[in-house]
């Protein structure tokens, strides 16, 4: 789900775009993302990659996921992200968290997945543009399309949240583990796709 709107509404003046539906434009970018991520993708030989899976798996396990949901273990400046709406790639520097933290983490990003976030934001995105994705409507709806999908992203992630706090309850970690995980990672301000660190703070607070 990470800045695909801003990216998105930047490349529908681009001829390449033109004769697509806006759900074939959204399946490419999510494709172009997940291509980058599996050239960094880490060898599963690394004894790190496999303290990831083992926590990925008892989460997967815990939430009775579908069988078709990928783990991509990379390196690089992303710490986790839900891609095409059944590939979570997470940061091999997982493995140096606490099993409590990092099984949170990957819980968040299998949140997107149990809830179809990614078909939801596809559904937003094609009541919007319907038809062929053409700059000439796209500059008409690009100010309430890029509101509503803010919107619909926040709820996203606070939704997904959630999901992963019931599921470490589930698993017997402790209650305040997310809440100590923000304290060691920096300060992020709200953007378009995602609300700031104090926002989700104060979110989970109240489901605690």
């Amino acid at each position: 789900m990470r800045a695909i709107l801003l990216s998105l509404l930047a490349s529908f003046a681009a001829p390449a775009w033109c004769e697509d539906d806006i759900l074939a434009v959204l399946q490419r970018s999510q494709q172009m993302q997940l291509d980058a991520l599996t050239e960094a993708q880490v060898d599963d030989a690394d004894p790190a990659v496999q303290v990831v899976r083992r926590s990925f798996q008892r989460v997967l396990d815990a939430a009775d996921a579908p069988g078709d949901v990928r783990l991509l273990v990379v390196r690089g400046p992303l710490l986790a992200v839900c891609l095409m709406g059944r590939v979570v790639a997470a940061n091999v520097s997982l493995a140096d968290m606490s099993e409590s933290e990092r099984s949170f983490v990957l819980a968040h990003e299998l949140g997107h997945v149990m809830h179809r976030h990614w078909a939801q934001l596809g559904q937003l995105y094609k009541r919007h543009i319907p038809g062929e994705v053409v700059q000439a409507h796209t500059d008409a709806i690009a100010g309430v399309l890029g509101r509503e999908a803010s919107q619909l992203s926040h709820e996203h992630e606070y939704e997904a949240d959630a999901f992963a706090m019931r599921l470490i309850r589930h698993l017997g970690e402790p209650e305040d583990t997310p809440l100590v995980l923000f304290q060691h990672l920096p300060m992020i301000k709200a953007t378009a796709t995602h609300p700031g660190t104090q926002q989700r703070v104060v979110h989970l607070r109240t489901l605690q």
